[in-house]
C-alpha cells in the first residue's frame, strides 16, 4: 500500500467519554507468524505506491468524505482524537508535560517532534522508557532507537519473535493514549485514525503492568482494566462480541480484511437483517472477502489507494448506534490472524454514548465519501 507524504496542520479537538464493556483477560500468545499493518501490511517490504483505479474499476476512486463529522462532545474518563482533523498536538503536550514518567510502546516511530520531546523529558530527569517493534519494523525504527538511546531514553527492542503492533503512550501513571495510528509524521495529515486518551485508574494500572512486563521481556497475562481489549488472545472474541451482538446496524473501518472468522461474522450479521456498512482503502488482496461480503448484502465502499486520498487506517466497529445495546470497539487490531491471535495489540470496547456518536458519525461521513465496491 502507498505511504502518504504530508505534515500535520490541523487543530486539536477532543471528545470525553466513559469506559464501558469490560474486556476479557488475555494470556501471552504464540509467536507472530504473519504480516501486520502500518499503512502497508508489512513495512519491512513496502509496496510501490498504487495508482488510482479507473472509474469503471471494482475499486473506483474516492478522495475525501463528502459529509462533515463531529469533532467534540462527551464526558468522562476518555477523550478521543479524530485524525487527521484533530492533529497530534494533544499527544505532544502530554509528553512535554510529563513530570515523572513516560512509557511508549510503538510499532513504528518516525516523528522528530515526538523524539525530541522524549529526549528533552529524559534530559530533565523524567524516566522515559520506549518499546519499539523489531519483528517487522526494525529497519525503520533503528534510527529512532539510536537517537533515543543516545539521549538518555531507556529504549528496548520488543521481542523479535512477536510483532508489537500496539501504539500506546502513558504519562505519569495517570493518562494513557490508546492509538490506531503509528507515530509517523509523514502519515498524519491524510490518514483516518483515532486516538483515545484514557484516565481510568483501572485501565492505566493494567497498561502500566503490561508495559513493565514487556519492557523486561517477561511473560504476562494483561489485566482487563475497565474496558481494554488485548491481543494476542482476546481481541478476536471481543470484536466478534460487538459484531455478533448487533441487531440493527454495524459500521466498520479497518485496514485489512484478512480474517475469515471476522468476514463470516459480518456475513452472518447481514443474513440476519443487520444493515452492515464497511469502509476501507481499496486493496486487491481483500477482493475475495469483499466479494463474499457484497454477495451477502454487506455495503462495502472504498477509497482509492492513492496520494491526496483519505487513507483508512482506523480500526473501529460500531454496533446499533442510537439504540439500546449500542457498543463500539476501537484499537490497534487489524482484521488478520496475525493481529488478532499473535501480536501485542491494544484497544477499547465501550458502550459510552458520546464515543459511539462521534466515531459513528465519522464513519458515516467516510462511507458517504467513498465509492461502492462491485462484486466480481
Amino acid at each position: 500500500m502507498r505511504r502518504l507524504f504530508a505534515i500535520v496542520a490541523c487543530g486539536l479537538l477532543l471528545v470525553m467519554t466513559l469506559a464501558g464493556c469490560k474486556a476479557l483477560s488475555v494470556n501471552a500468545g504464540p509467536t507472530a507468524k504473519a504480516k501486520t499493518d502500518s499503512k502497508s501490511k508489512s513495512d519491512s517490504k513496502p509496496k510501490p505506491k498504487a495508482k488510482a483505479k479507473p472509474a469503471n474499476s471494482a475499486h473506483p476512486a474516492a478522495a475525501h468524505p463528502a459529509a462533515a463529522h463531529p469533532a467534540a462532545g462527551g464526558s468522562g474518563s476518555l477523550q478521543v482524537l479524530v485524525e487527521p482533523k484533530a492533529g497530534v498536538g494533544a499527544i505532544y503536550k502530554l509528553i512535554t508535560g510529563a513530570k515523572s514518567s513516560v512509557e511508549l510502546t510503538m510499532y513504528e516511530l518516525r516523528d522528530t517532534t515526538a523524539e525530541n520531546d522524549l529526549a528533552a523529558d529524559a534530559k530533565r530527569g523524567v524516566d522515559v522508557r520506549v518499546i519499539l517493534d523489531s519483528h517487522l519494523e526494525k529497519s525503520r525504527n533503528t534510527a529512532t532507537y539510536n537517537f533515543l538511546a543516545a539521549h538518555r531514553v531507556h529504549v528496548t527492542w520488543a521481542d523479535s519473535g512477536t510483532t508489537y503492533h500496539q501504539k500506546t503512550l502513558t504519562v505519569d501513571g495517570k493518562t494513557s493514549v490508546i492509538m490506531t495510528l503509528n507515530m509517523v509524521s509523514e502519515d498524519y495529515a491524510s490518514t483516518r485514525d483515532f486516538a483515545v486518551i484514557d484516565t481510568s485508574h483501572t485501565d492505566i494500572a493494567a497498561i502500566v503492568a503490561t508495559f513493565n512486563a514487556d519492557f523486561a521481556h517477561r511473560a504476562i497475562t494483561p489485566p482487563d482494566g475497565a474496558d481494554l481489549v488485548w491481543s494476542p488472545t482476546n481481541s478476536q472474541s471481543s470484536i466478534l462480541a460487538v459484531i455478533n451482538g448487533a441487531k440493527h446496524t454495524l459500521s466498520v473501518e479497518n485496514e485489512e480484511m484478512d480474517d475469515p472468522t471476522i468476514t463470516d461474522a459480518l456475513v452472518a450479521a447481514a443474513h440476519r437483517g443487520v444493515d452492515v456498512e464497511v469502509v476501507m482503502t481499496a486493496e486487491s488482496e481483500w477482493d475475495t472477502a469483499f466479494n463474499e461480503l457484497v454477495k451477502a448484502g454487506v455495503h462495502v465502499r472504498l477509497y482509492a489507494d492513492s496520494d491526496n486520498v483519505l487513507y483508512i487506517h482506523a480500526k473501529a466497529v460500531v454496533a446499533d448506534v442510537g439504540r439500546s445495546g449500542q457498543q463500539i470497539f476501537v484499537g490497534s487490531e487489524n482484521f488478520s490472524a496475525a493481529s488478532l491471535r499473535y501480536n501485542r495489540e491494544l484497544g477499547i470496547r465501550t458502550t459510552n454514548k458520546a464515543v459511539i456518536s462521534v466515531i459513528s458519525a465519522t464513519l458515516a461521513a467516510d462511507y458517504a465519501g467513498a465509492k461502492a465496491y462491485s462484486a466480481s
